[in-house]
């Protein structure tokens, strides 16, 4: 959860606070519509993070937290394959996208096992 938690809010904060660097570096010069949507999907990472932040502690797997366990998932999820779909589909992907799928893809696999595997209490 924190691991999660970090990453999200990271991605947030840049999204939310740079937009207009991030829509040059991507599109080639700043576009306002595209800062506008990175400062909505900045906001959204944040939140994530926040909530995952706060649910750091709580036991998670089975039917316990499951609403968090399943929303974290299928982000990652979804995350992992239209990113993996992105990086199969270049010629030659660039070295951040094939970085964030395999990341997505990572928190993917350790929140599915969480989601569908039984909760053990760390001590």
């Amino acid at each position: 959860m924190s691991g999660s938690a970090v990453f999200m809010g990271a991605l947030g904060l840049y999204f939310s606070f740079f937009p207009d660097s991030f829509t040059a570096w991507l599109c080639g010069e700043a576009q306002q519509e595209m800062a506008l949507a990175m400062q909505l999907l900045g906001a959204l990472y944040l939140a994530f993070g926040v909530l995952n932040w706060m649910a750091r502690r709580l036991l998670l797997g089975g039917v316990y937290a499951r609403p968090l366990s399943m929303a974290n998932f299928l982000h990652f999820l979804m995350g992992a394959l239209a990113l993996g779909k992105g990086v199969w589909a270049a010629a030659e992907p660039p070295v951040y996208l094939m970085v964030l799928a395999a990341a997505y893809g990572v928190f993917a696999v350790l929140f599915g096992l969480v989601l569908f595997a039984r909760p053990a209490k760390v001590t």
